[in-house]
């Protein structure tokens, strides 16, 4: 057994240490990440919000294969370009960088439930690999977008200036409908500022406090894509903004029961519980007493990460601004820790909207170099 680099989390302190590497058994799949991302949930494990086990984080990612246990499938021949799809959607043992180790890491192994579920995707040789931290994150926009257009909405309500928040005010109009206007509501001015200068921003940019002064135009959709300590009050603010004509979704996290007195009678997490891993497809939707549709979701299906590569290859420069900052594991483990200590997201004087991180050197091996065990 040899041993590999990794970004560590040990008593609540980040640091780049060395992991066994242990070839893969049965059914297994050992992968190199080229480029990884940190994403929202990552950075609320490091803060403590979140209580996830894994000791090495990291949903969002392209590696390669380098080896595969005996009874893997055939196309998992090294050097294969693949993505993980981090949430198995029947199996809670599954959750790529939660209780599984992840991605931020120069070899990851994955269990057998992974190739059998369907997990690991095979991606197209030409694949952009310095795009690969924005494939999951615009594959869950993907889902969301699918769901909300049903409902015509001539408004969509972003709620978030995160990477999910940004993708999805950049995708609206391929995904929804190339007249609908697009609201994006920031944290902080200094976000707001950033929004502003790029160049593919949505067509109203606010602050939290200014959504509810504000007229939206219905049908309205709106797609929460907060912390879990914030989305309760961020669905509030959209409720009494929209009024009546109203579809929400909830991308971002909730705590255990989460209720709202302006839903009576609705559990907020259970709603969102309903849909795991992009199934069912289109999402469940739940109409409450006061006529207003909600649903939410955790994860995303293979069709949903397809389509976000589709997108990522068909105009890479609409999105790929939204990577800040890139860096090595080390580099990795230094911006873990400022996040970690502290309440913002500036990194090097810069706000951090998505972090890559450069692991693994691309290899063109493709013999065939399966292991037995």
């Amino acid at each position: 057994m040899t041993g590999h680099r990794a970004v560590v989390r040990t008593d609540g302190d980040v640091s780049v240490g060395v992991r066994p590497t242990a070839a893969p058994g049965p059914g297994e799949l050992s992968i190199a990440t080229l480029y990884a991302g940190l994403c929202g949930t990552d950075i609320q494990m490091l803060r403590g919000l979140r209580d996830d086990p894994a000791a090495v984080i990291g949903h969002e990612g392209i590696a390669q294969v380098v080896a595969a246990g005996a009874g893997a499938p055939d196309w998992c021949a090294p050097g294969t370009l693949v993505a993980v799809n981090p949430t198995h959607p029947t199996d809670p043992a599954f959750l790529l960088g939660h209780n599984v180790d992840g991605l931020l890491q120069e070899r990851t192994l994955l269990p057998a439930s992974a190739l059998t579920g369907g997990m690991v995707l095979p991606l197209p040789a030409g694949t952009d690999i310095s795009l690969a931290p924005l494939l999951e994150p615009l594959a869950v926009v993907r889902y969301a977008l699918a769901g909300l257009r049903p409902f015509a909405p001539r408004t969509l309500v972003i709620v978030g200036d995160g990477t999910i928040g940004h993708l999805a005010a950049r995708a609206a109009r391929r995904w929804i409908d190339e007249d609908v206007t697009v609201v994006l509501v920031h944290h902080t001015a200094d976000s707001r500022a950033l929004s502003r200068a790029g160049s593919h921003h949505a067509d109203l940019l606010l602050l939290a406090p200014e959504l509810t002064t504000t007229r939206l135009p219905g049908p309205v959709a709106a797609l929460l894509a907060t912390p879990r300590n914030a989305t309760v009050a961020a669905l509030e603010a959209v409720l009494t903004a929209a009024g009546g004509d109203l579809v929400v979704d909830v991308v971002g996290g909730l705590p255990p029961g989460a209720r709202t007195p302006l839903l009576p009678g609705v559990d907020l997490a259970a709603v969102r519980a309903a849909n795991c891993g992009g199934i069912p497809d289109p999402p469940s939707i739940t109409t409450t007493a006061n006529g207003v549709r909600l649903f939410g979701h955790r994860g995303v299906a293979n069709d949903h990460l397809l389509a976000s590569a589709a997108e990522l290859a068909r105009d890479p420069g609409r999105y790929r601004d939204l990577i800040t900052h890139e860096t090595d594991l080390d580099g990795a483990a230094r911006v873990m820790r400022s996040l970690a200590g502290s309440p913002d997201r500036v990194i090097d004087g810069r706000r951090l909207v998505k972090l890559a991180v450069r692991i693994n050197n691309r290899f063109d091996d493709r013999s065939d170099n399966r292991e037995e065990t």
